[in-house]
């Protein structure tokens, strides 16, 4: 395991059913079973879970959404140096395999995402870029680089709408791995964290996309360094994005 990367993604929603036929069929994914556990896969790497969004959650308006693992060596510790950032523990740490230890947070400005020991990544070749939306992103940068030792790389200017566009990257990843942004501040955007899946054809990908039932919020377009990418929806309402890297010459 990475300590400090993000190692497992989640689905919560309230059909799994229907979420495993959409992923299956627009990734190519599959999908492995053991009891009531189900476990996306990328061919053989391990993607994270497709689990039932939380009756309490549901309750309290959460809609279908992906959960991000950010692996650590102690999650007893790291939660208490994150909440003392200011961030929100969302439950008791729980333990869903011997030796795997598991807990949910807020982050200071609303953003969840999980910690998680004893689980290996996903890789960066599944997810390929980690995007927080946020309202605060020199407080949020702060809190997550002193905690996972992430290191700031380059930057974009937006405008004064949103301002820069932070890129960082963790140990070992040999690149830039996600960003932050205050675009939360914009009406129609709240906090969270955006994960871009990587895909071989973005716009035969779209096609799908739309033929499952699924919508495009924003784009197809290019990103500074040649790659693709495209802010998407679920037909259950979970955000994603999907990401093309840059064609070699």
């Amino acid at each position: 395991m990475t300590a400090g990367a993000f190692v497992s993604y989640d689905l919560r929603t309230p059909d799994l059913e229907a979420a495993q036929a959409f992923y299956t069929g627009l990734l190519g994914w599959q999908v492995q079973r053991s009891g009531e556990s189900r476990v996306f896969l990328a061919g053989t790497q391990r993607v994270g879970e497709l689990m039932a969004l939380p009756e309490r959650a549901r309750a309290q308006g959460a809609p279908a959404h992906w959960l991000g693992h950010i692996g650590v060596e102690d999650v007893d510790a790291a939660a208490r140096r994150f909440v003392a950032l200011g961030g929100q523990m969302l439950g008791p740490v729980q333990q869903p395999a011997p030796g795997q230890r598991v807990s949910i947070f807020k982050d200071a400005q609303g953003a969840v995402f999980a910690m998680s020991s004893g689980r290996e990544g996903a890789g960066l070749d599944v997810v390929a870029w980690h995007e927080l939306n946020t309202t605060d992103r020199e407080h949020a940068w702060a809190s997550y680089s002193g905690l996972f030792g992430w290191r700031a790389t380059g930057a974009l200017e937006l405008g004064p709408q949103v301002g820069t566009y932070q890129m960082f990257t963790w140990d070992g990843a040999g690149r830039d791995v996600g960003a932050m942004v205050n675009t939360a501040r914009l009406p129609s955007i709240h906090t969270h964290w955006l994960f871009y899946l990587t895909v071989e054809d973005l716009d035969a990908t779209l096609v799908k996309l739309r033929a499952l039932g699924g919508r495009v919020l924003n784009g197809p377009m290019q990103v500074p360094g040649g790659d693709r990418v495209a802010q998407c929806e679920d037909p259950q309402g979970a955000a994603f994005a999907l990401r093309q890297a840059a064609r070699t010459p």
